[in-house]
């Protein structure tokens, strides 16, 4: 993963704009402990990455958002 401080290089080269890149160091943080409390999600991702069975489709859900589901 590849990230930048530079707020006008950031708004310029990301499909998504961040609000506060600051956050950035503890967002990942966030989410690596998600992915250790998430082992059979990431037993799935890691099954079909390489497949993307779901690639071009559009998939909906909904789920109760914790900072943890990012």
């Amino acid at each position: 993963m590849t990230t930048t401080t530079n707020p006008a290089a950031a708004k310029a080269s990301l499909e998504h704009q961040v609000a506060d890149l600051k956050l950035a160091e503890w967002g990942r943080k966030e989410i690596t402990l998600a992915e250790q409390e998430m082992p059979g999600l990431m037993a799935v991702r890691r099954e079909y990455a390489a497949a993307q069975p779901l690639k071009g489709q559009r998939v909906m859900g909904s789920l109760h958002m914790t900072i943890q589901t990012a």
